[in-house]
């Protein structure tokens, strides 16, 4: 399959999504809820088929799953296998995951967390509530985004335990740079590193070894990009992580059963199974499986998804710009490179709701935040999808 396949007319991934008629409907909300392809609804029946037929025996078929779930991020990430690549934890949420990650955090020692200002609400909100706490949180301005790095950099001193960033902003799709320098900072000085991938996975090509990020812990799931819809968020844990959750669920010391840490301590399995949870709903992780595999065969890497992506928000800027509209009323960032944004557009306007109202009227789907409205184009979606968007748009315009 070649990328041109997916912009002409009709889309040829699109009869693999036939549940969320992706031909028939302009979803622009790839950035937040892509369609699931038909094979992750074979799936979840097989769940229930498995689950019916070995009742308690059908964890050993979950299992499996939830370790296709794990070797599926580990590609997204890079070089797959390799014994220093660290291994993932799963949970249903990200917040529980990061939760986890700052249970383990020395912060008696190091009262201290560093962060940016635009984190989504999962980290946010929880820092605001340490904060309340007692705990030291350093916000980072995210603009200028180009001494972002710098400034994270030397915001991370020998009192900080941890530093929490993201690698592409939710807001705006912005590309946060020079997570290297960060990395090596917080080696120095002995804190761990944090890296939010959310809007990244699947959406640019993260290679953990590229980037420098061997020794950093990597949070994000398959709610957007990926595909895998709810309940399947991971916690990459780096090798020879020793750290000890003090929110730790009971699966976390699998292992340990037959002999872990030292006696009269709570035991821990090895890498990331350290920061399991307990007994969940494994329908999640055989959906995931089918979209991996699918995601897989069709050769649907990260390179190629970018390069579906970036014409695709080639188009729409080239085609809001020839709209012409009050820049007053509706504009866009000129400023950030292409290639330093994700896989969103997001237009700044002080009438972002309207706007969101007004193309659900006309039959397309996109989302705001507070004045961002935000355009996610997907791989389904043809170039003429793409143009009746922008249409709408300009007739919701003369409208507000």
């Amino acid at each position: 399959m070649a990328p041109e396949d997916l912009y002409r007319e009709p889309n040829a991934l699109a009869p693999c999504y036939s549940r969320f008629r992706v031909a028939e409907r302009l979803l622009l909300t790839g950035h937040s809820h892509q369609a699931w392809p038909d094979c992750g609804f074979a799936g979840q029946l097989r769940a229930w088929e498995d689950a019916a037929r070995l009742v308690d025996g059908k964890w050993e078929e979950a299992f499996a799953r939830g370790n296709r779930v794990r070797a599926g991020y580990a590609e997204l990430l890079g070089r797959p296998g390799r014994p220093d690549d660290g291994d993932c934890a799963l949970g249903s949420n990200t917040h529980e995951l990061v939760v986890r990650f700052l249970s383990a955090l020395p912060l008696r020692a190091r009262p201290r967390l560093v962060t940016t200002a635009g984190e989504f609400h999962s980290i946010r909100r929880q820092l605001d509530r340490l904060e309340e706490e007692g705990l030291a949180i350093v916000r980072v301005p995210v603009d200028p985004i180009d001494s972002l790095p710098e400034r994270l950099r030397l915001a991370t001193d020998d009192e900080t335990a941890g530093v929490l960033v993201s690698a592409v902003l939710y807001r705006d799709a912005r590309i946060v740079g020079g997570l290297d320098r960060i990395a090596r900072r917080c080696e120095r000085v002995g804190a761990e590193l944090l890296v939010d991938a959310y809007h990244a996975l699947n959406a640019i090509p993260f290679d953990l070894s590229s980037l420098g990020l061997e020794r950093a812990f990597v949070v994000g799931g398959g709610y957007k990009y990926c595909q895998l819809g709810e309940g399947n968020c991971f916690l990459r844990v780096p090798p020879d992580c020793r750290l000890r959750p003090a929110v730790t669920g009971w699966f976390a010391e699998f292992s340990a059963l037959q002999g872990g840490d030292d006696a009269g301590r709570v035991e821990y399995g090895p890498g990331a199974e350290r920061f399991a949870g307990s007994t969940y709903d494994p329908t999640s992780h055989y959906r995931a499986a089918e979209v991996f595999d699918f995601f897989r065969d069709r050769g649907l890497a990260p390179e190629f998804l970018r390069a579906v992506s970036r014409h695709q928000m080639d188009r729409l800027a080239a085609g809001f710009d020839a709209l012409d509209l009050d820049p007053g009323l509706i504009d866009r960032d000129r400023e950030t490179p292409p290639d330093a944004v994700g896989g969103f557009l997001a237009l700044r306007t002080p009438r972002a709701r309207d706007f969101h109202e007004a193309l659900a009227a006309r039959g397309v789907a996109t989302d705001y935040r507070d004045n961002l409205l935000r355009f996610g184009p997907a791989p389904y979606l043809s170039d003429r999808q793409l143009d009746d968007t922008l249409a709408a748009l300009g007739e919701s315009s003369g409208l507000l």
